[in-house]
């Protein structure tokens, strides 16, 4: 990691954010929208099971939560499942205070001022996010995705920059299904497209910090799987603030036991 000056009074810096450090700075920006400071205090958000969503989570509650236990479809060796009876209930969060809700009574509220917090498992160059559906009825993005935006109720979309493909999820998502695929690793698939508020590691840098951040590789080995680097530019007192956080937060954030739960 290092940082330069530049003659101008602005600074570069280029910041290494390992996955549980990069998920924490999304869980943090996210909570800090206005629109879900403002559902916090006086309306509805749900929370959607994934594992970039249990850290927005603990960052709304300000507690942790055994985030193992908030995975359903994920990627690990193969495409996976975790099954129902060891996840965590859908969170909700009503006036800023858990409670345990339906899908039909979550339905019978939902409306503008709301938000839905919902991830993804691939992100387009035109900021589009893809979701792999498992489930006959299309799981949770059937149970709430039209709803939400025939009501005007705004879904908020926390994905790594580490998930990036190169083709437009239009185009994949007609390639995918249950009943198109002859053999997956794992259960198959469908992909459904997702749009709503993008937040990646670069919108959460400038949300935090003011300052711009751009995504310029990904992956690694050992600690370094799922990281992003991320270039850091803007005035230098504000990219010096942010590269002395993150470098920090890259070494404290610990990664979880995915394998737990």
């Amino acid at each position: 990691m290092s940082g330069v000056s530049l003659s101008n009074g602005e600074a570069e810096a280029l910041v290494v954010l390992p996955q549980a450090a990069g998920k924490r700075l999304i869980g943090r920006a996210v909570a800090r929208l206005p629109q879900v400071e403002r559902a916090k205090e006086a309306g509805l958000i749900v929370v959607g099971l994934g594992t970039t969503n249990a850290y927005v989570l603990e960052e709304l509650l300000g507690r942790p939560v055994i985030k193992e236990r908030y995975r359903a479809g994920y990627i690990g060796k193969e495409l996976a499942v975790l099954p129902p009876e060891r996840r965590e209930p859908m969170a909700v969060l009503l006036g800023g205070e858990l409670r345990e809700m339906s899908w039909p009574e979550i339905l019978a509220r939902l409306s503008p001022g709301d938000v839905v917090i919902k991830g993804g498992n691939a992100l387009d160059p035109a900021g589009a996010v893809g979701v792999f559906v498992a489930a006959e009825d299309g799981g949770t993005v059937g149970k709430f995705y039209a709803a939400a935006l025939a009501r005007g109720v705004e879904v908020i979309i926390p994905i790594s920059r580490a998930k990036s493909v190169h083709i437009p999820i239009g185009k994949l998502a007609p390639k995918l299904g249950k009943g198109r695929l002859r053999w997956a690793s794992g259960p198959k698939v469908g992909l459904f497209p997702l749009f709503g508020t993008v937040i990646t590691e670069t919108e959460a840098v400038e949300i935090l910090y003011g300052v711009r951040a751009e995504h310029v590789a990904s992956g690694g080995v050992g600690t370094g799987e799922g990281a992003v680097v991320l270039l850091l530019s803007g005035e230098a007192q504000a990219v010096e603030r942010a590269f002395s956080e993150l470098s920090e937060l890259a070494r404290r954030e610990p990664a979880p036991s995915w394998e737990g739960g």
